[in-house]
C-alpha cells in the first residue's frame, strides 16, 4: 500500500505533467509541422518548471518528465511497430534528462549571479548535447530528434552544422533558450542584459558561419533520377514498379538511377532473370542503377544496396545500421513478448560490416563516387562523414518509410539529408519508395521535394565538390559533444567539491553562558546573526552573538 501512496502522490503533482507537456512542445520544431522557430524559444517553460524546483531532486524528476514527454512526442509514430514499448524506451530515456535539471536548478534559481549565469550559459547546453549524445548510441534508439535538426530548412543556420555538426546547432539552440530563461527570471538589468546578448549571439552565430564561409568551385556536376513508385506489396521478379519508371529515361540523360530501400524483393544471386533485365535496362539508359534488395543467407535477412551496369553487379553495401524493434528487438530473451502485442521485428536482420564506398561510372567514363547509406543510417553524422573522409563525392540515401504513411516520420525523415549535407559539405539525394524522396545541395539548400502522395521520377542537378574539399566537421568529428562531456564532468566536480567542502564550527554562548553549546556552520551562524529577533511578551530579549561577547543578563535593584 505504501508504494502506490507514494505513486499517487507522485502523479497528483501538476508541475510534474506540466514537465511532460513542456518536453513535448519543441518537438513541433520538425517536420511535419515545421515551427522550426519554436526550437529557439521551446525549451523556456521546462527549463522554467526545473528552475522553480523546490529541491534539486524534485528538479531532477522534472527534467525525467519532460525527457519522457520529447521521446514520446518525438516517436508517437513508432507506437503501431513497438506497442507499449514505447511507454517504456520514453520512461528509460527520459532519466537521461536527470543532469540537465539539476545543471537548470543549481545555477538559475535564486539568486541569480553574473557567474551563475554565465556558468549556466554553457554548462546546461553541455547537459543538453549530452543526454543527445548518450541516447544516439544505435542501442538506445539512434540519434532521431536531435534538437539542431530543426533547423533543416535554413542553410544560414547550419552553416553552424559544418563546424561543428548537428551538435553545434543543438547546443546554440540551448544557449538560446538559456539566455531567455535568465531574461525571464534575472533580478537585474545587467544580468537581463545578458541573457539577451547571450540569445542574440546563439541565433547571429549560424549566419556569420555562412557568410564566413568561402565559396566552392564545382567539380562537375551529375544528374540524377531519383525514382518513386510507391509501395509495391508482391513485387515480381518479371518487372518492378521501379523498372516500369525507369524504362526510357535515356531521353533526360541522367548519370545516375536511385530506386528506393527494397525495390527489388528478391536476391539478385539468384534471380538471374531480373538481374537481366536490370543490365538491359541500365544500357538502355545509359545509367547505372542504383536498386536496393532483401538478401537472404543461412544467417539470416540483410538489406543491401546493388550498383548494377550494363555488365551486372558493380558494387554492393549492406545496411550496418538496423532501426531498433523495427529490423531487430534489443535483449530480444527479455523483449520478444512485444512481437505478440505490436509488429516488432519477429526476427533480427544480420547488419553489415560498415559505410563503404561504391564507385560508380558516368556516361563518357567519368568517375563518380558515392557514400550509399539505407534508411535509418540517415541519423547517424558519423557515418555520412566517414564516407565523405572516404573519398565520396555524393551522399545517397535509400529507404522505403512505407510503414509510416500519413504520420511525421517520412518529412522528419527526409529533413536529416539536409543537416548531413551540411555537415560533410557534400550533395544529399534521398529515394524512397514511397516518399518522402528529396535533394539537397553541398550546404544543404532543398532542390527536390517529392512528397508521399506523389509518384513517379525526381530529376535533380548537382554541383560536386572537390574530394579534397572537407569541412571542420569532416576533420575534427564529434569534437563538440566530446568538449561537452568535458564540460559537464568539471561542472559536477565543482559542485561536488562544494558540497563536501569542511565547515568551520563555532560555539554560541547565550545569555552569559561561557560553556560551548551545540556547535553550528559559521555560515548558519553568520546568517542567524543577521536576523532580528523581538523579545517575547513579558520577557527580556538576548542577543546571540557568533564569535562575539556573550550577553549578559540585565541586573535588578
Amino acid at each position: 500500500m505504501a508504494f502506490w501512496r507514494r505513486l499517487g502522490s507522485a502523479l497528483a503533482r501538476p508541475a510534474r505533467w506540466g514537465a511532460l507537456l513542456a518536453g513535448a512542445l519543441p518537438v513541433l520544431a520538425f517536420p511535419a509541422p515545421n515551427l522550426e522557430f519554436l526550437a529557439w524559444f521551446g525549451l523556456v517553460p521546462g527549463l522554467l518548471l526545473m528552475r522553480a524546483a523546490p529541491s534539486a531532486r524534485e528538479a531532477v524528476v522534472r527534467a525525467w518528465w519532460a525527457g519522457a514527454g520529447f521521446i514520446m512526442a518525438a516517436h508517437y509514430w513508432l507506437v503501431p511497430n513497438i506497442g507499449p514499448a514505447l511507454l517504456l524506451v520514453a520512461v528509460a530515456l527520459g532519466a537521461c534528462w536527470a543532469p540537465a535539471g539539476v545543471s537548470t536548478w543549481a545555477l538559475l534559481r535564486p539568486p541569480m549571479t553574473a557567474g551563475r549565469a554565465l556558468a549556466a550559459l554553457v554548462v546546461v547546453p553541455s547537459f543538453w548535447l549530452l543526454v543527445e549524445w548518450i541516447r544516439s548510441w544505435q542501442a538506445l534508439g539512434g540519434p532521431w530528434a536531435l534538437l539542431g535538426a530543426s533547423q533543416w530548412q535554413h542553410p544560414a543556420i547550419l552553416a553552424l552544422a559544418s563546424v561543428g555538426g548537428v551538435w553545434l546547432v543543438s547546443f546554440a539552440l540551448v544557449a538560446a533558450n538559456t539566455g531567455l530563461v535568465i531574461l525571464i527570471t534575472a533580478p537585474r538589468a545587467a544580468l537581463r542584459a545578458l541573457g539577451v546578448a547571450a540569445a542574440v549571439a546563439a541565433a547571429g552565430a549560424g549566419p556569420l558561419a555562412f557568410a564566413l564561409t568561402p565559396p566552392v568551385h564545382p567539380a562537375g556536376d551529375v544528374t540524377v533520377a531519383l525514382v518513386q513508385p510507391g509501395f509495391q506489396p508482391h513485387p515480381s521478379p518479371l518487372g518492378t514498379a521501379s523498372q516500369r519508371l525507369s524504362a526510357g529515361l535515356a531521353a533526360r540523360h541522367p548519370g545516375l538511377i536511385v530506386w528506393g530501400e527494397s525495390s527489388i524483393g528478391y536476391d539478385l544471386r539468384f534471380h538471374h532473370a531480373l538481374l537481366d533485365q536490370l543490365r538491359r535496362l541500365s544500357a538502355a539508359d545509359g545509367a547505372q542503377i542504383l536498386a536496393d534488395q532483401d538478401s537472404y543467407t543461412p544467417a539470416g535477412k540483410s538489406k543491401v544496396a546493388v550498383l548494377i551496369g550494363a555488365r551486372g553487379i558493380v558494387a554492393t553495401y549492406t545496411k550496418t545500421r538496423l532501426v531498433p524493434f523495427g529490423e531487430y528487438i534489443p535483449f530480444r530473451q527479455q523483449l520478444g513478448w512485444l512481437t505478440k502485442v505490436s509488429k516488432a521485428a519477429p526476427s533480427n536482420m544480420i547488419p553489415g560490416d560498415g559505410a563503404r564506398v561504391m564507385t560508380a561510372t558516368l556516361p563518357g567514363g567519368r568517375p563518380l563516387r558515392l557514400g550509399v547509406l539505407i534508411c535509418f543510417e540517415a541519423a547517424f553524422p558519423d557515418m555520412s562523414r566517414a564516407d565523405t573522409v572516404h573519398g565520396a563525392q555524393l551522399i545517397v540515401y535509400q529507404t522505403s518509410d512505407s510503414t509510416f504513411q500519413g504520420s511525421w516520420a517520412p518529412a522528419q525523415h527526409a529533413s536529416l539529408s539536409a543537416v548531413r549535407a551540411a555537415e560533410t559539405g557534400r550533395p544529399v539525394v534521398q529515394a524512397a519508395l514511397t516518399g518522402v524522396t528529396a535533394a539537397f545541395d553541398a550546404q544543404g539548400r532543398q532542390l527536390a521535394w517529392s512528397g508521399t502522395s506523389r509518384r513517379g521520377v525526381a530529376f535533380v542537378r548537382l554541383d560536386l565538390v572537390p574530394a579534397s574539399r572537407f569541412t571542420l566537421f569532416d576533420r575534427i568529428g564529434d569534437t563538440v559533444p566530446l568538449a561537452a562531456i568535458v564540460i559537464c564532468a568539471l561542472a559536477a566536480l565543482v559542485a561536488g567539491n562544494r558540497t563536501h567542502r569542511p565547515q568551520r564550527l563555532v560555539g554560541i554562548m547565550v545569555d552569559g553562558n561561557r560553556r560551548p553549546v551545540s556547535s553550528v556552520s559559521l555560515s548558519r551562524a553568520i546568517d542567524r546573526d543577521r536576523v532580528s529577533r523581538s523579545p517575547a511578551p513579558g520577557g527580556h530579549g538576548s542577543d546571540i552573538c557568533a564569535g562575539g561577547p556573550a550577553h549578559r543578563s540585565d541586573e535588578r535593584p
